[in-house]
């Protein structure tokens, strides 16, 4: 798993040129860029969000579009369509911003579902279908939306199919004093994209994700994995539990960060890392958990320490292949 581990630095410096003090956000989103997962950043305006993707984007190599969710926009906005061209008196299809690598779809709570519902198949099958026509997208391919937690007029709220297909969901959080001193210093005016080289390109990455699939994982941690996100699903506090999306999302999760940790074997402080911003999302708390104060993330974090965790034995690894 060297390579992987190489190119996590490789990408954390370059961002790190633009971005302070996120490392722990930059580094989950390069676990779900090596799982083939989308990625939901949830946060204020101002926090970083769209400068962090396109940070991410310009050290990535790869192809970029940034597309502005409003409510007038329609389907055929994102996918794509067919238009008439006089020149040549006939039919040809036009595609839309979504086929790229990287598709920053920013604020995409404020379009109507409709429209949102269009990253549906593109986010699952990794494909458009455009006037009866499907069209594969380019590999590797990743949304990474933003959206405004705050605000709620003219906005539209995903639904629970929609925020299923995010891989992870993250907040950006304020900076301390120290970082906004940082910021302040060499980005007070402006931001220097320049700055940041493409240390990667979209044959890497592929083979980046085909080195993290090879990650070997004991049946002792995918018995870990079922456990805990069943225990989801009969959480009285719960009205929605995880998916077995979720238990994928896990699954995958695990292994690109035990790869990105040099380890070519996941243990349960895996799971530990990435459980949080995997599950937060994907749960739905009962009317009266929200009247008692209760939170996803604490219901979630009381699910991991209740559930004991298996023991961790290098050498039931060895000579074991992924089925």
């Amino acid at each position: 798993m060297e390579s992987v581990l190489y190119y996590t630095k490789l990408l954390e410096a370059e961002t790190e040129k633009i971005i302070v003090g996120k490392r722990r956000q930059i580094d989950l989103i390069l676990m779900t860029i090596f799982s083939g997962g989308h990625v939901l950043l949830n946060d204020l305006p101002g926090s970083g969000k769209t400068t962090l993707v396109k940070t991410l984007s310009l050290a990535l190599g790869c192809g970029f579009r940034r597309l502005q969710f409003t409510p007038d926009l329609l389907p055929s906005d994102i996918v794509g369509m067919t238009v008439f061209n006089q020149k040549k008196a006939d039919f040809e299809l036009v595609k839309g911003p979504v086929h790229t690598n990287i598709l920053l779809a920013d604020e995409i709570n404020r379009a109507i579902p409709r429209t949102q519902s269009a990253l549906l198949e593109a986010m699952e099958e990794g494909q458009t279908t455009i006037d009866g026509t499907t069209l594969p997208l380019p590999q590797p391919f990743m949304v990474l939306a933003t959206q405004n937690p705050v605000e709620r007029e003219s906005t539209f709220m995903l639904p629970a199919a929609q925020m299923d297909r995010f891989f992870i969901c993250l907040s950006m959080g304020y900076p301390n004093a120290r970082e906004e001193l940082a910021i302040l210093s060499h980005l007070g005016d402006g931001i220097p994209y320049e700055e940041v080289k493409a240390v990667a390109n979209q044959e890497i990455i592929q083979g980046l994700r085909a080195e993290t699939a090879k990650v070997q994982v004991s049946d002792a941690i995918n018995r870990y994995i079922v456990e805990l996100v069943q225990k989801t699903r009969v959480s009285p506090w719960l009205k929605q539990g995880a998916s077995p999306r979720a238990s994928r999302s896990l699954y995958q999760g695990s292994k690109a960060y035990a790869a990105m940790q040099g380890r070519e074997y996941v243990i349960p402080e895996d799971i530990k890392e990435i459980w949080l911003p995997v599950m937060a999302h994907r749960v739905v708390l009962t009317s009266e958990a929200r009247f008692q104060k209760k939170t996803a993330e604490l219901l979630l974090r009381e699910i991991l320490e209740e559930t004991e965790v298996p023991p961790c034995k290098k050498e039931l690894f060895h000579g074991r292949k992924e089925k």
